[in-house]
């Protein structure tokens, strides 16, 4: 389903009653709003980092991230830091940039240059993450396709299991060269997948996002999924279940092997 902020924040509180699951509200110092912030699991486990909604005009991943957990959908050898919707009033008026009329995905640089930004970081501070994904959507692309850092065969995961089940990945070619200033100079990429430098990317674009903030500093692994904005509904809730039950069970994999 698509729907507002509200019906979106009361789906997951409806959760508790189902699920093992505690959602509090984190509010955004200097701004009217808070964000949900949901934890799943035992806080003694390896912790894995999930967010969606950072742009307003990009629904299908914030709604995949409840379909998840709704479904009972993650790995319970991890415990779960859940950023539900990270722009809300974007979310709710439909637009990229918060009612600020800034793009959150700039600013998690320097302690945070949002109201948004500064409590997540606030809020994850002390935390360390196993892996962290952030899920997105591109009107322009024409399949899946992520940014990975890190290192690892996460992003491949994702891939190979979109391929499996018939769902379109992007060549990532004509994608690529109309995402914006990133350059091959700044990147290596392949079908559906782009490898970036941290560094050089935020200088490409103008500053830290969400994603590349956390692979820099908290998370070992992260990730950002791209589905396909003009492909149907279902088909990007798909997707992006897809890409992120692939990316937790090749990590879980990868750390078997570490360990043996």
């Amino acid at each position: 389903m698509d729907g507002t902020y509200h019906d979106l924040e009361l789906a997951w509180k409806a959760l508790r009653a189902t699920r093992d699951l505690r959602v509090r509200e984190v509010a955004c110092v200097g701004a009217p709003r808070t964000l949900l912030c949901v934890e799943v699991g035992d806080h003694m486990l390896p912790a894995i980092a999930l967010a969606a909604g950072i742009h307003g005009d990009e629904p299908a991943g914030p709604w995949a991230l409840l379909q998840i957990v709704a479904e009972g959908g993650l790995d319970p050898r991890y415990t779960y830091r859940i950023w539900p919707c990270t722009n809300p009033t974007g979310f709710q008026a439909g637009t990229r940039e918060s009612s600020d009329g800034v793009d959150l995905n700039r600013t998690f640089g320097r302690g945070g240059g949002s109201p948004e930004a500064k409590a997540i970081l606030t809020a994850n501070r002390d935390h360390a993450f196993a892996l962290s994904i952030d899920l997105h959507e591109d009107v322009d692309a024409g399949g899946f396709y992520c940014y990975e850092y890190g290192g690892g065969e996460l992003g491949r995961a994702a891939i190979r299991a979109l391929d499996a089940a018939g769902l379109p990945v992007d060549p990532m070619a004509e994608t690529f060269d109309l995402a914006g200033p990133l350059t091959d100079s700044a990147c290596t990429r392949e079908r559906g997948r782009i490898i970036a430098d941290q560094a050089l990317e935020a200088a490409a674009v103008g500053g830290f996002s969400y994603t590349m903030l956390l692979a820099r500093r908290a998370a070992r692994h992260a990730l950002t999924l791209e589905t396909p904005r003009q492909s149907p509904w279902e088909l990007r809730l798909e997707m992006h279940t897809r890409a992120v039950a692939a990316a937790i069970a090749e990590l879980s994999k990868a750390s078997v092997k570490v360990t043996d």
